[in-house]
């Protein structure tokens, strides 16, 4: 299995499986204890979420069937419900997008927001960042030189990981974030000072104002205020769509799909073109664009 699989069926059993059919012993559930749990989370859920949710306890009772833990498994007997449509991505314009860089500019979130934008790295990456993987200097001087960098080796994700192997990456840094970084760490040293003993020395380029972790929702409201400031509905966004608009803006700039996929941190294009497919609207055109010129019509036909 997956790492990434391993680390979602593990957040899904926790806050799913577990809290609420973890205090019942395995042998006494029953066909029908699983199909009203599944079909109260239907109501919260979407459709693809109550596959993972079945997937993992699928698994998890075949598991015990295999070690003489229940005769059979109930799971199998039921079938998955209809949940609640998927909140579609979406990206912004770049005349979106210059909007909440400037909006953001005052902000605490200014950094992690240029980051976000300009890099592609993911929220959870972000979070988990610290200044020993963090180069705003680069190596001038090599040949050939090597330009200041992020290395997003760690995320928040259960470990500690990164969601798949290919997500380790390092990342060269626009001369904007390298700007932004500085200001952020020279505000975060303002920060440490003033925190005194309670500064929480984790060493995390994005922390709250004594040093702790960041949680999405510190981050998810932060960033609501920067999108209405920017003129934005701020309910309509979430941080996850600064990445979108990373794939959007490249791929309107003619960047290829590969390209975009390793920055990602996709083992492939496949998942770039499935989850991004809306924001490469450029590439795919090409191919029309290509045989238009190829096979081009003459002024009679």
């Amino acid at each position: 299995m997956a790492k990434g699989t391993v680390d979602k069926c593990g957040y899904l059993c926790r806050g799913h499986i577990l809290s609420e059919l973890g205090a019942r012993k395995l042998r006494d559930l029953s066909a029908e204890d699983v199909d009203r749990w599944l079909a109260g989370k239907a109501e919260t859920l979407s459709t693809r979420t109550l596959g993972e949710l079945y997937a993992c306890l699928n698994r998890a009772v075949n598991r015990a069937m295999a070690r003489d833990k229940v005769k059979r498994n109930v799971v199998a007997l039921c079938s998955i419900p209809k949940g609640q449509q998927g909140r579609p991505s979406k990206s912004l314009t770049l005349d979106q997008a210059k909007a909440i860089l400037a909006a953001a500019e005052d902000s605490r979130l200014y950094a992690y927001v240029v980051l976000s934008l300009l890099t592609g790295a993911r929220t959870e990456e972000l979070r988990a960042l610290t200044w020993d993987h963090v180069d705003l200097d680069g190596r001038p001087d090599d040949d050939p030189p090597l330009p200041p960098s992020i290395a997003v080796w760690h995320s928040v994700r259960a470990g500690g990981d990164t969601k798949t192997r290919k997500s380790r990456r390092t990342l060269a840094l626009p001369l904007r974030c390298v700007v932004a970084l500085r200001r952020h760490r020279a505000r975060q040293r303002q920060d440490r000072e003033k925190a005194g003993k309670d500064w929480q020395p984790r060493n995390l380029v994005f922390a709250s104002s004594t040093g702790n972790a960041l949680d999405a929702a510190n981050v998810r409201r932060a960033f609501r205020r920067v999108a209405a400031k920017a003129g934005l509905t701020a309910a309509d966004w979430t941080p996850r769509e600064l990445r979108h608009s990373f794939v959007s803006v490249l791929s309107s700039s003619g960047v290829s799909l590969e390209d975009i996929a390793d920055l990602c941190g996709h083992s492939g294009t496949t998942v770039t073109e499935k989850v991004y497919r809306h924001q490469l609207r450029p590439v795919l055109l090409s191919g029309a664009v290509a045989m238009d010129r190829i096979f081009a019509l003459t002024p009679d036909r």
